[in-house]
């Protein structure tokens, strides 16, 4: 049969067992908190880079676009009958406003970007919990005053039980 003192939630561990499984479920929680953090910090970063490769995309276009097919589209409208500066003002306000709109869809994608909601919350929350938990106070109590509560000399039994040194051996330490 199993040992009952190794389940979870068994009433008989030890104070190391029971600080052991502590420092264990905390240690488990930061890394949850990081691997979630992680994840929403991707998420965001991905929306970012989106809307920053559509600003780049605005200034190529608008860069070597606009030279090229606004001649093309000016000379293409003062074919129509339009007046030659007319036509290259008409070509110019056209690309200025596609620029424009690409712009604003940029602008959309950055304001998607939040912070870690879910990691923030989730920390606070930890913190909370862990602010409410109080040690247990103890009291500190010696030998003479359980040889006293209780009678016993078990105290006097340990002390004398224990092996004595008369002295202190030499500690050598080596210089590598």
């Amino acid at each position: 049969m199993s040992d009952p003192g190794n389940y979870a939630g068994s009433t008989d561990r030890s104070l190391g067992q029971l600080f052991a499984s502590a420092t264990a479920e905390m240690s488990a929680l930061v890394h949850d908190e990081i691997a979630l953090a992680k994840a929403e910090v991707r998420q965001d970063v991905k929306r970012g880079v989106i809307g920053s490769l559509a600003f780049i995309v605005t200034g190529v276009l608008i860069l070597f676009a606009i030279p090229v097919l606004s001649f093309a589209a000016a000379y293409g409208i003062h074919n129509l009958g339009l007046g030659l500066a007319w036509s290259f003002l008409i070509v110019g306000g056209a690309f200025i406003l596609l620029g424009l709109l690409l712009a604003l869809f940029g602008l959309a994608k950055f304001k998607k970007v939040k912070p870690p909601e879910k990691s923030i919350a989730s920390a606070k929350q930890t913190a909370a919990v862990l602010q409410g938990v109080k040690p247990h106070p103890r009291p500190v109590v010696g030998a003479r005053a359980i040889e006293q509560a209780q009678g016993s000399t078990l105290a006097d039994e340990a002390v004398e039980s224990r092996p004595v040194q008369d002295k202190a051996l030499p500690v050598t330490r080596s210089s590598t």
